[in-house]
């Protein structure tokens, strides 16, 4: 992974890897059974994740869809080895209990790229995200610059991107539309 901190542990599995995580401060993702200390962020990112996720809950409530959005912070199992931690998330159903630390059928996940992280988000989170049968979409966005990149695993399996700077993006399922205005608002 581009840029981030090894933290010194040995190879974890997700268990032993959710345990771990409980008692350290800061936030990080586990790849291969490493774990990877999550880069510093700059203002316009953490107002961009702000931003997603605020407009998701909206996009949620208008639809009085029976789902629900968390930010970063809950953890994404990609497979026995490896917990990404998205910038926002949207899945459906019940709620998690209070003390859950995984979201195991996201609908929808949200990375905002960074230049540390961005070739990788765009290729091994891509194909990890992708990997599970509950993801439709897999939205990157841009923080520098208003561009939203699209990724949406249709009925059929396949998966077609869409480059967007304006407008909005419908993610069906599960029946939310997300307008970039409300995203890209200054």
């Amino acid at each position: 992974m581009p840029d981030m901190t090894v933290r010194p542990k040995d190879r974890m599995t997700v268990e032993e890897y959710l345990v771990w995580c409980e008692a350290q401060r800061g936030r990080y993702e586990l790849v291969d059974g490493v774990v990877y200390a999550q880069a510093a962020e700059r203002a316009a990112h953490a107002k961009l994740k702000l931003a997603v996720a605020i407009a998701l809950t909206k996009a949620v409530r208008a639809g009085g869809l029976p789902c629900h959005v968390l930010p970063d912070g809950m953890a994404v199992r990609v497979d026995a080895r490896t917990v990404f931690e998205p910038d926002a998330l949207v899945y459906c159903g019940p709620e998690l209990p209070p003390d859950a630390l995984l979201v195991d059928h996201p609908v929808v996940v949200v990375e905002v790229i960074s230049p540390s992280t961005g070739r990788y988000d765009n290729t091994h989170k891509f194909i990890g995200y992708f990997a599970l049968p509950s993801i439709r979409h897999y939205l990157a966005v841009d923080p520098d610059e208003r561009v939203v990149v699209h990724h949406e695993r249709r009925e059929d399996g396949v998966i077609v991107s869409l480059i967007l700077k304006d407008g909005s993006v419908t993610f069906d399922p599960p029946g939310l539309t997300l307008a970039l205005s409300e995203i890209y608002a200054s």
